[in-house]
């Protein structure tokens, strides 16, 4: 393997790892925050999950249990 692949390699799974994390899906909150309201300061992640988990609360989708 080389030097090149290896680090295609190495970026697929750092790629996979974010998402399944879910850091990828905060990046992209940031993002689209800064995007629509630039003037307001964008949440921590502990903020973002605080309202990420009330907001599943309010909106409940079908789920298997």
């Amino acid at each position: 393997m080389t030097a090149r692949h290896a680090r295609r390699w190495a970026r697929t799974v750092l790629w996979y790892l974010r998402e399944l994390t879910g850091e990828a899906e905060y990046d992209r909150y940031c993002e689209r925050h800064r995007r629509h309201h630039p003037q307001a300061p964008v949440p921590s992640r502990r903020e973002y999950d605080v309202l990420r988990t009330l907001h599943r609360e309010a909106h409940p989708q079908g789920r298997c249990c």
